[in-house]
């Protein structure tokens, strides 16, 4: 049996988004994961992939960090000896397409969001730049999850053929199956996600300050990991009744059964947003922003609401506006919301784009 290769940052993110295209993959192939250890391994190894324990630091730039990497994933190469190398997220796909490319070996890149490395000009945005056009020079297919970051690396002739556009990491329709809506007694929101700044953390704890304070009848969650100082802000505020914290989540769809709307202020450059797509799957409406990754999910006015990035004063005002709405033009919101990842972000349309491109490789 042919051997196939997955470089990716995170376990979590690997199991929760890819695992439709793994268990398709293992009925062909010997699939390994190279990405560091993390509480999803054992999943993955029970889906049969073969785990190689890999460092990466995910937000550092230390050359020196980076070039031991890249010499990984170079040995990797060469001792699996892989038919062809599936690669996740910025440092894999630069320095694993580099190594792939090296090795002649047939790589298929992700790109999952630009990244602040990519996203804000300057001497790091050059280099990653540069990085980048060294690595998917050779690849046999780079996916972009949005059209704006396809648009971006064309302009910037980071690539130029080869390239194909998919729903982001679509979303699994049976996992994230439609949930009766909740009753109206009070309405609750919650917002999912990393907890970090560029995620609009700081706008969605003013506007529940505000909102909760004016509509009693109210109630605003938070899950994530906190990958930034915000631990002790968000316990106080949990003490004092402004939001309810449930730090990391296993399940999501048992916090989303509850509530009403999902609200993701996001200004960080991502792919296209799972907590949107998931939200919307289970039949909830959206307020997000008005930005590639997120802007896609939502019909404004139909299945939620678009607000300006950073602009606390217009996510409470959009909240207020669905807060107006009677319970079946809430409910209707989240209908919309549903037909709309059925039509254009089933995740089988993410697999099959896979398994078309992996098996044009001669």
């Amino acid at each position: 049996m042919e051997k196939l290769l997955i470089l990716a940052n995170n376990t979590g993110g690997l199991y929760n988004f890819r695992k439709e295209l793994i268990q398709e993959l293992v009925k062909e192939y010997e699939v390994y994961v190279a990405l560091p250890d993390g509480r999803f391994r054992f999943l993955l190894e029970r889906e049969g992939c073969r785990f190689i324990d890999t460092p990466v630091n995910r937000r550092g730039s230390n050359p020196v960090t980076d070039l031991k990497l890249f010499r990984t994933y170079k040995n990797v190469i060469r001792d699996i000896h892989p038919a062809v190398v599936l690669t996740y997220t910025i440092k894999p796909n630069i320095y694993g397409g580099i190594a792939s490319r090296l090795s002649n070996t047939p790589y298929l890149v992700n790109v999952t969001g630009l990244g602040t490395a990519v996203e804000n000009a300057g001497i790091l945005q050059n280099i990653t730049l540069s990085l980048y056009k060294i690595a998917l020079k050779k690849a046999n297919c780079v996916f972009f999850q949005n059209s704006e970051n396809k648009e971006f690396f064309i302009k910037n002739k980071v690539v130029a053929e080869n390239v194909k556009s998919i729903p982001g990491s679509g979303v699994n329709l049976n996992h994230f199956a439609f949930m009766p809506y909740p009753s109206s007694a009070t309405t609750e929101f919650v917002f999912i996600s990393r907890i970090m700044k560029e995620k609009g953390i700081d706008q969605y704890l003013e506007a529940a300050a505000y909102i909760k304070d004016k509509y009693p009848a109210t109630t605003f969650h938070v899950c994530g990991f906190c990958e930034e100082d915000y631990a002790s802000k968000l316990q106080e505020l949990h003490d004092n009744g402004t939001i309810v914290f449930h730090g990391l989540v296993s399940d999501i769809r048992e916090v989303i059964k509850q509530t009403h709307c999902t609200i993701h202020p996001s200004y960080y450059p991502e792919g296209l947003s799972n907590v949107l797509l998931e939200s919307s799957a289970c039949g909830r409406a959206i307020i997000t922003t008005n930005r590639a990754g997120c802007r896609e999910v939502v019909e404004d006015g139909i299945n939620g609401y678009v607000v300006e990035q950073k602009n606390a004063q217009d996510l409470i005002d959009k909240i207020e506006k669905f807060l107006s709405l009677d319970y079946e033009e809430k409910r209707q919101m989240g209908i919309f919301g549903r037909e709309k990842v059925e039509k254009e972000f089933d995740r089988n349309i993410v697999v099959n784009a896979y398994l078309e491109e992996i098996n044009k490789i001669p």
